[in-house]
């Protein structure tokens, strides 16, 4: 291992259509859609900050203006609030434009994760640096992404971070080939397979959308072919990598995640997050909670004509 450089820098693709939420998305960012009174992408940003990583390059789109304006002064409504002594709106508002170092970049056309990704060479430059995916949350209360720049600093190369799924469920993921170390929770990976039948999955160990790259990834890329569905997929470079030698920033070990993770990237997953995170919010579950068991009580056993 020869690069132990700090990761101080993280990149946050967002360029995405959200054809799933359709029509909300037709002019929204999907990314934009809340969480209860955030949006998501801020949370996904919280999370870079929280690991330590000040400085966050967003890759977006067209039609994505929105993202940029989210992390900026909003100086109009700033004034509004603070003429009518409205300190507590006043700070949620300014809470998002002083978080981090926020640099944007826009991915020209949608080629795949891999592509958004190469579009940061740029900015990172030989630097390593953190992928967060803004469909996937996970929990402030884990440290996922902390554990994986420690593992990095462990090992070098790059760090995806995994999770264990149902069979059924690993078709719909970047799955992982592993090989025990001697931490329980770190693997190395051997193979990657994106989106895998479940007959040809070499385990049910899928990546959830947080890596740790060496900068080596963009030569990778840039060498990288289309792959599934036209793209150029990220997890296609990262099983090149896990066949170079260190020395030339190979390898790639995989962090088991065994928290909680909220995944925003489907309607279904979507709603289930905001009464999660509705549930757990102490100026709302007083009354959300009651109202909620008072709902399934009601509802339960009802189909999707009305009748019970």
């Amino acid at each position: 291992m020869t690069d132990i450089a700090p990761v101080t820098k993280a990149v946050v693709p967002a360029a995405g259509l959200g054809t799933r939420f359709l029509p909300a998305t037709k002019a929204t960012p999907k990314e934009m859609l809340p969480v209860v009174d955030k949006p998501a992408i801020q949370y996904v940003v919280e999370e870079a900050v929280d690991a330590g990583l000040g400085d966050v390059l967003m890759v977006t789109g067209r039609s994505k203006r929105s993202i940029e304006d989210h992390f900026d002064r909003a100086y109009e409504l700033e004034e509004a609030l603070r003429a009518k002594g409205d300190d507590g709106r006043l700070s949620a508002v300014r809470e998002s434009s002083e978080l981090a170092i926020m640099h944007y970049v826009r991915q020209g056309e949608p080629r795949g994760l891999g592509h958004a990704v190469h579009c940061a060479r740029q900015h990172v430059g030989r630097e390593p640096f953190a992928v967060l995916l803004g469909d996937d949350m996970i929990d402030a209360r884990d440290k996922l992404l902390q554990r994986m720049i420690e593992v990095r600093g462990r090992y070098g190369g790059s760090v995806v971070a995994l999770m264990e799924v149902p069979a059924d469920q690993v078709s719909a993921y970047g799955c992982a080939a592993i090989e025990a170390t001697d931490e329980d929770d770190v693997v190395r990976i051997s193979d990657l397979v994106e989106k895998p039948s479940a007959e040809e999955a070499p385990s049910n160990w899928i990546i959830i959308g947080r890596y740790v790259c060496d900068p080596a990834v963009f030569d990778v890329l840039e060498k990288t072919p289309p792959g599934r569905g036209g793209e150029i997929q990220l997890t296609d470079a990262l099983r090149t990598l896990a066949d170079m030698p260190a020395e030339e920033g190979g390898g790639v070990f995989g962090v088991k995640f065994r928290g909680r993770r909220y995944d925003t990237g489907n309607k279904l997953e979507y709603l289930r997050t905001v009464v999660q995170f509705a549930a757990e919010r102490p100026d709302l579950s007083p009354e959300f909670l009651p109202w909620l068991r008072e709902f399934v009580r009601t509802h339960d056993g009802v189909g999707g004509d009305g009748n019970a």
